[in-house]
């Protein structure tokens, strides 16, 4: 499961100002003219040319569940790659990203105080730094945890130690038991 990498995706889609193709048809068509011919989108999807071609032509109207998912996951990753940079762009440079999660979180603090674990609802503004570091190791591959790092020591700085002005001694934030997780730009 992925929830950092596919919260971002999402944030960055409802920046769209277009509707994704909902028809199995109109997607495959998009995918085709996207990747400039039939073989290509076959290989992809891992389907038969032929498959491609009939679905092009709306002789097949309902893919199997697993197709769909592939396809629809393709189309939305090529929609409007000009709209997704600018959103990027914006939240990296100027916005920001809103942070809302509900899980366990925990921290490393000295000795004397209490970093026990507990269930905490935040929805924190993110300034633009953390919104381009997110992006940016999304971009270059990151894994989720390495995302889930990058979002707790975001949370330490701007929640937990608000920006300098308390909590400096603590070391470490760390999430687990995540419920829900959603970014918004």
């Amino acid at each position: 499961m992925t929830l950092f990498r596919d919260g971002l995706d999402q944030a960055v889609q409802r920046a769209f100002t277009r509707p994704v193709p909902k028809s199995a048809g109109a997607q495959m068509r998009y995918l085709v003219k996207q990747l400039k011919g039939t073989k290509a989108v076959a290989q992809m999807l891992r389907i038969s040319q032929r498959t491609v071609e009939r679905y092009v032509k709306d002789q097949i109207k309902k893919p199997r569940p697993d197709l769909a998912a592939r396809l629809e996951r393709e189309v939305k990753k090529r929609w409007q790659p000009q709209i997704r940079a600018k959103a990027k762009e914006r939240a990296a440079t100027t916005g920001g990203i809103v942070i809302d999660t509900r899980a366990r979180l925990g921290y490393t603090a000295p000795i004397g105080s209490t970093d026990q674990d507990r269930i905490r609802h935040l929805t924190v503004a993110l300034p633009p730094q953390y919104a381009a570091r997110l992006f940016d190791a999304q971009e270059q591959g990151a894994t989720e945890q390495r995302l889930q790092e990058l979002a707790a020591e975001a949370l330490k700085e701007v929640y937990f130690q608000d920006g300098g002005r308390r909590a400096g001694q603590l070391e470490e934030v760390r999430f687990t038991d995540i419920e829900h997780l959603e970014f918004d730009l």
